[in-house]
């Protein structure tokens, strides 16, 4: 019997995988159709665009349709996620997302309403972070605080995916990493819903990155990489909360919230990091600019492919050193999770004042 519930479970996923995938395939090659027919492309001469042609900014539309076509004929149901919230809210999040992609959303705008799409999704889908477990000391969270840190937590990992779309391949396959991750460790769990869910997401990326990898022909614009954050974010407020201690349960994997970390690691030190910059220039953290960790790494003269390689193994890197060293504790694993992102940035700022002085000089390492 067991043994048929695994292999109904394997056919299950690759069916989930492969309609995805296709859904996606389908859809692209008509919305360049209508880009090429009415002219819709990115703004060319933006100080930030890395291309020197038009491209479609239209691909989100391909993977909120995969998404959430699968979801709903694989009737992704289950008291674990409320998939009519996380519909709701995914429908609302592309809907603003369309519209920036088309004609621009201003910044008050954009924040109202993601945070009516987290709230719809922490209030209403009771979908939050109930402790801090450990870290900083901090245990379970009294309703209010908790419903404040998960409201927060799913604007900044929205709006991280957000941030790193800035080259060829970058939020798309740091988007199949991490919900390949999840969809792994919620198969390990039994959770066969949310483990769908993620394989869902992570199909629909995989189709799109056919047509976004070097050289790029569509990009998914706010629509898909905002979509793909909310999902990621979802999974692993999700998965912390399925691990947590209780009375009644020892969980499954061990310093879940540092794992959860570790998989989202690249946008997060990236937003994190470009937001202090910006204040401590006394800059507003919302104002574009060219000193994304992707765009320094470019400067080098990595190209977009290979920029997207290095960033996506130093992910692997993080997750792989949680999963080994996951019986010492959240907040020891974060500390560690930030020391490896640090020297990481160190290293790239070396060889940036390295290459501007045409000198290996030691002192480039601290001035």
């Amino acid at each position: 019997m067991t043994e048929y519930l695994h292999s109904y479970h394997l056919v299950y996923y690759i069916i989930i995988g492969i309609v995805s995938v296709l859904i996606t395939l389908l859809a692209i090659p008509s919305i360049l159709h209508v880009a090429s027919t009415r002219h819709l492309y990115d703004d060319l001469g933006h100080f930030r665009k890395q291309h020197d042609h038009g491209i479609p900014r239209l691909g989100g539309i391909a993977i909120f349709v995969s998404f959430t076509i699968t979801s709903l004929l694989f009737s992704m149901t289950d008291k674990s996620l409320p998939i009519n919230y996380l519909l709701t809210a995914c429908i609302i999040l592309f809907a603003m997302g369309l519209k920036d992609d088309l004609s621009g959303v201003n910044s008050r705008t954009k924040f109202f309403i993601q945070f009516i799409v987290a709230a719809i999704l922490v209030v209403l889908g009771n979908i939050r972070l109930s402790s801090m477990y450990g870290v900083f000391g901090i245990y379970d969270l009294p309703y209010w605080p908790s419903i404040t840190l998960s409201i927060l937590t799913i604007i900044l990992i929205v709006n991280a995916f957000n941030l790193i779309d800035g080259i060829d391949g970058l939020a798309g396959v740091t988007g199949i990493l991490s919900n390949g991750c999840f969809a792994g460790l919620f198969i390990y769990m039994h959770q066969y819903d949310l483990a769908a869910v993620s394989l869902a997401m992570a199909g629909a990326i995989f189709g799109f990155l056919r047509f976004n990898l070097t050289p790029a022909k569509i990009f998914m614009g706010d629509t898909g990489s905002m979509l793909i954050g909310l999902i990621s974010v979802v999974m692993a407020i999700k998965f912390i909360e399925l691990n947590k201690f209780t009375a009644m349960k020892t969980p499954d994997i061990f310093s879940a919230p540092a794992l959860s970390v570790a998989i989202l690691i690249g946008p997060i030190f990236d937003t994190l990091r470009v937001f202090i910059l910006r204040i401590s220039n006394g800059i507003s953290p919302f104002k574009a600019d060219r000193k994304h960790i992707h765009h320094r790494m470019l400067k080098l003269g990595f190209t977009h492919l290979q920029t997207t390689l290095i960033l996506v193994a130093l992910n692997m890197l993080c997750i792989v050193m949680v999963l080994l060293l996951r019986s010492y504790g959240n907040s020891i694993l974060l500390g560690l999770i930030l020391t490896v992102c640090l020297l990481f940035n160190w290293a790239i700022s070396f060889f940036l004042r390295s290459k501007a002085r045409e000198n290996l000089a030691l002192r480039n390492l601290f001035v």
